[in-house]
């Protein structure tokens, strides 16, 4: 059996007609395939949206995507069904509530297989009979037809339970990586490079696919023998012919030098296809591909490379603290691998794909009322096909190949990051990309210089965690080498956030070519520690009222001689949670710091001239206090005659007056500008020295923390808000500023 389009239709043998194409159609007419020409399932036990439901609990009225029955015979006599599946579109992230949701559609129909799928993935869950258990049991596949009524067969199915399909592919990573350092003999980092590049040139082949040609090691010898066919004397071997275009393709995103080759042999390059040829990565699911990625990741960087990251736990928690809404920008200036903002894009995500399901829920509750019932068949066939409509235009806010998506904004105009390490900007980019992309806004270059789209006063929400220890000397200098020099780029970068903003924003190089960086910093002139310049370069990077989360040494809050940093950022900033964390955490990860979590405010425009105001009075009044006895000592000092004993002494009696001054004043500033720090310690953050899982704190910390911080308004919501509603039967989106937006 084949699809069967025409135009925007799409053929439906469980109806014998034909429907609107929409994605999620497309989805549940593939799977049927699927079952007819793998399974052997006839068209005749299975039915497409059944009306299943449960009245005795109140829940109503519900349909599941596809049934299968045992026979036809038990079709037409309403038994009970023996598998039910539920469909989503591709580009749909399957949430856990879809699985309990479909799950009840299951129980409700009696079946004992359960099927969620969006073609990318696919799970199959056993069905509990009369409960519906705390957690999903996954089994490996559903029967084939001629095992129906074999009871034997079925009851070896519902006991194969499957292990996490990440965990696969997170072992299969593991085993090509291996096989670039046994057969090439590279080091640890140079392997995970080469296996980097394998995978972009996977992703780009099978997205220029459109998903429906897997890169195997069959389709590369095919393709290398059509190759050599037409190749000249001079032409490069296929597979580095395939990294050329590879890198042509990624080219704006600066992840490959136009130099570079793969460092491996052909036999490595095939026998890594082979062991990756099981998985289309291209329509793998984002969290498989993302989670088991990060499992790579976590173990050859902290074991082989040096590298820290942090725990997901932590990351977890801190995202979730800021709560970054859809149309805010966010930044991580130290990314590293990309977790603060593959977790920050997730997170928005999932807000915006609850919001289009609530719209999805209203419609359906509008036009699948009780007068449904009543109607003739002709009557709901257009009303399905209406609210398939409806679904699909809807569907394309979530679609980032569509300009226009609310996706597309948050993957293309809301996530950036910086990284002064090019192999940990490319791994970013890679790990974005598998968790479903945002990667466009990640750069190779030094964190505390402006790049790009990442510069002062332009982003609601910073997220990181910058370098312990190190220190930045006197010695770096901004040179020529730091300034963009591509015409287009910069023209690009004008058209996209102004040209006085952006150029503004290159100054910081342009007009310093020569100066140290820590000149560029107030605080560089008080510490040179990476710690300390990246909370001010944090400070910065925010706009007035912007938030920011960031992981630092407990040393920076108790170290008598950062005093003077403290207090320079808390005329920046407002402290609106300090955090102190066990060092367990980060043991599992190779560090050994005793970590704290400090979140501040940038001031706002009203804080920052209340702020300016009180200092400035509290300047005065202290001032005119010690004005006399300064006085006195510039007189002394200015005076021919004393020794230049006398006059030391006078000096360091001035330093320590205008130490006290420093001090009065600031005490008066804190009292009159006075709000409340909020401290917290956890014991246990979910994650032990080794690595395992534990009791997490964090959790019942940030269920306390969001209801004190919303009845305080620490922060205004600054949530995109979005109606749609259906005119002249288009779908039509209005955002916050009256704009609209044709969806259909």
């Amino acid at each position: 059996m084949e699809l069967q389009i025409n135009g925007n239709k799409i053929f439906a043998p469980l109806k014998n007609k034909e429907l609107v194409l929409t994605p999620e159609e497309r989805v549940r007419q593939e799977y049927i395939c699927r079952l007819v020409n793998v399974y052997d399932y006839s068209l005749d036990q299975m039915a497409q949206e059944v009306q299943v439901s449960n009245s005795h609990r109140g829940l109503g009225k519900a349909r599941a995507d596809i049934v299968i029955w045992k026979s036809s015979s038990d079709k037409k006599d309403d038994a009970s069904a023996i598998i039910v599946i539920e469909c989503k579109a591709e580009h749909i992230t399957i949430q856990e509530e879809d699985y309990y949701q479909g799950y009840n559609y299951a129980s409700w129909a009696g079946a004992d297989f359960f099927v969620t799928t969006n073609l990318k993935e696919t799970r199959i869950f056993k069905v509990v009979k009369g409960k519906i258990p705390k957690r999903l049991e996954e089994i490996v596949d559903i029967p084939k037809a001629e095992d129906l009524t074999n009871a034997k067969k079925i009851r070896e199915l519902l006991s194969q339970t499957k292990a996490f399909t990440r965990d696969e592919f997170s072992r299969l990573l593991f085993k090509c990586h291996n096989i670039i350092r046994n057969n090439d003999k590279l080091s640890p980092e140079a392997a995970f490079d080469e296996i980097s590049k394998v995978l972009f040139i996977k992703i780009r082949y099978e997205r220029d696919n459109t998903g429906t040609q897997i890169f195997s090691k069959e389709e590369f010898t095919k393709l290398r023998e059509a190759y050599d066919k037409t190749k000249s004397k001079q032409s490069l071997p296929f597979y580095q012919q395939l990294f050329e275009r590879t890198k042509e393709d990624y080219a704006k995103d600066g992840l490959f030098e136009s130099n570079d080759t793969i460092k491996i042999k052909e036999a490595s390059f095939e026998a890594i296809v082979k062991e990756l040829e099981v998985y289309n990565l291209s329509r793998t699911a984002d969290d498989v591909k993302g989670i088991a990625f990060e499992k790579f990741l976590g173990k050859t960087f902290r074991g082989e490379l040096g590298q820290f990251f942090t725990p997901c736990t932590i990351v977890d928690f801190m995202v979730a603290l800021l709560d970054p809404e859809e149309g805010e920008i966010i930044c991580d200036p130290c990314c590293g691998s990309g977790g603060f903002l593959i977790k920050t894009f997730e997170y928005v995500r999932e807000k915006i794909e609850k919001d289009i399901q609530k719209v999805k829920e209203q419609i359906k509750a509008q036009l699948f009322n009780e007068s449904y019932e009543t109607l003739s068949e002709k009557q709901k066939s257009a009303i399905d096909e209406q609210v398939n409509a409806y679904f699909a235009a809807l569907n394309k806010e979530l679609d980032t190949g569509n300009s226009n998506s609310r996706l597309q904004n948050l993957s293309s105009n809301c996530i950036y990051g910086t990284d002064a390490n090019p192999r940990m900007a490319r791994t970013a980019k890679m790990n974005m990309i598998m968790h479903g992309d945002g990667h466009g806004g990640v750069y190779h270059h030094d964190g505390l210089l402006n790049v790009n789209g990442v510069f002062e006063n332009r982003f609601d929400v910073i997220l990181t965690n910058p370098p312990f220890g190190s220190r930045v000397e006197k010695s770096l200098e901004i040179t020529e080498a730091d300034v963009e020099t591509d015409v287009q780029k910069i023209a690009a970068y004008e058209k996209k956030y102004g040209k006085e903003v952006y150029q503004q924003a290159r100054s910081q190089i342009n007009d310093h070519i020569g100066d140290s960086v820590l000149d560029l910093y107030t605080v560089g002139k008080l510490s040179g520690l990476t710690e300390v310049l990246f909370i001010e370069r944090c400070i910065r990077l925010l706009k007035p009222g912007g938030r920011l989360g960031i992981v630092l040494p407990e040393g920076v809050l108790n170290n008598t001689n950062l005093q003077a940093v403290r207090e320079l950022f808390e005329e920046m900033a407002k402290i609106i949670l300090i955090t102190s964390i066990p060092q367990d955490v980060f043991m599992a990860s190779g560090a050994t710091v005793k970590p704290s979590l400090l979140f501040f405010k940038k001031f706002t425009t009203e804080e920052r001239a209340q702020f300016d105001a009180i200092k400035q009075a509290a300047t005065e009044e202290v001032g005119s206090k010690y004005q006399s006895q300064l006085d006195k000592i510039d007189s002394f000092l200015a005076e021919r005659g004393n020794s230049a004993e006398e006059k030391k002494a006078k000096r360091a009696e001035r330093r320590a007056l205008e130490t006290k001054i420093a001090a009065e004043i600031w005490a008066i500033v804190k009292e009159k500008f006075d709000y409340t720090i909020p401290i917290a310690q956890v014991e246990k953050a979910g994650i032990t020295t080794t690595g395992a899982e534990c009791e997490n704190q964090l959790i019942d910390l940030l269920e306390e923390f969001t209801p004190y911080r919303k009845k305080h308004h620490m922060w205004a919501s600054n949530e995109l808000k979005f109606h749609y509603e259906i005119v002249d039967n288009k779908v039509v989106r209005t955002d916050q500023d009256g704009n609209t937006k044709e969806l259909c």
